[in-house]
């Protein structure tokens, strides 16, 4: 039989289980003082419980607790990204490419450009012209003084530790000096008369994309110029007679289309060498560096009509062609 000692432990360990299974089902299930709560009271409750201390739904030692967790994960994690930034730019020089000329993106072809571009559609390549329309010209106007304005103000560029110096064809600079550019080299299109835009007699601003070290070939040869030159080009080459002064990166800008050479008209070059001087090159991306500029004025377009202009750079070392758009820059020109 069992004694008494065993029949008296009985009741506890069912009333044990019984707490405990009680304590089980009010985990999972609603406490009927909570169904009389309010949604706002609930919320309340849930921001700070006043019965068991907790706030939204931890206690104070368990939020010190996961905070010290995410404070030292977050922290190494950052601390991880911070140290593979720091070597991976001990790789990088902030003045000169890691990856230059055939090794980089760009390669060893310089793209020409143009300003004024229109505004109201990126895609275009179409300047539109209205002279007598002074709103017209005007935007034109600020629409290249935007472009030109470190040019005229050059003192808003950073000077760095390079000295800005007046070059020449005998006055080439060294590692430490930039040229200045001269804005009284662009004639006729300047500012003051505003680019010619309300005479219906526009200028258009060339220069060339910038490849770090690239130097240019130049065609300093009069009697080994190419075939597809044009004739008043290389005419305009063999008039010059010292060495020195043919070292430059010609530029050339015709009507892409006969009817086009037909409608274009006269063209005229600023600076008068009708190119870019070779002591501009090669580029070094030092402070204080702009790219030179070659201002083209077309003199007396068709009005009317639609013009397909092409101008190309010439030098042995830009190749050119035409679909690729390789070596030149398209746009067109409507005079109204």
């Amino acid at each position: 039989m069992p004694s008494s000692n065993n029949l008296r432990k009985q009741p506890s360990r069912s009333l044990s289980k019984q707490d405990e299974l009680l304590s089980i089902q009010t985990q999972y299930f609603v406490k009927l003082e909570d169904l009389k709560l309010t949604r706002k009271q609930k919320c309340l409750r849930f921001v700070y419980d006043t019965d068991t201390k907790k706030v939204m739904g931890r206690t104070p030692t368990s939020w010190s607790k996961i905070g010290l967790f995410y404070l030292i994960f977050y922290g190494m994690l950052a601390a991880l990204v911070a140290i593979c930034m720091w070597v991976f730019l001990q790789t990088l020089d902030p003045r000169i490419p890691k990856w230059q000329q055939d090794a980089s993106v760009i390669g060893t072809n310089p793209g020409l450009g143009f300003r004024p571009m229109p505004k109201d559609n990126e895609e275009s390549t179409l300047i539109w012209l209205q002279g007598t329309n002074k709103a017209n010209y005007l935007n034109w106007f600020d629409n290249i003084m935007e472009f030109l304005d470190k040019y005229y103000t050059p003192g808003k560029i950073e000077k760095g530790n390079a000295y800005l110096k007046t070059c020449s064809y005998t006055e080439w600079p060294t590692e430490t000096e930039v040229c200045e550019v001269d804005v009284k080299d662009w004639g006729d299109c300047s500012r003051d008369q505003f680019f010619n835009y309300y005479r219906s007699s526009p200028c258009i601003f060339l220069k060339l994309n910038k490849i770090y070290g690239w130097t240019p070939d130049y065609y300093d040869d009069p009697y080994d110029l190419p075939p597809d030159m044009p004739k008043h080009l290389q005419d305009h080459i063999r008039n010059i007679t010292r060495l020195e002064e043919r070292r430059n990166i010609w530029v050339s800008c015709e009507g892409e289309n006969p009817a086009d050479v037909e409608y274009l008209g006269p063209v005229q070059f600023y600076p008068p060498v009708q190119g870019f001087p070779g002591y501009y090159f090669p580029f070094r991306n030092s402070e204080g560096y702009l790219s030179p500029l070659v201002a083209v004025r077309f003199l007396r377009p068709v009005s009317g009509i639609v013009i397909n202009i092409e101008c190309r750079a010439w030098a042995k070392n830009i190749h050119y062609n035409r679909a690729e758009r390789m070596g030149s820059v398209h746009f067109e020109l409507l005079i109204d």
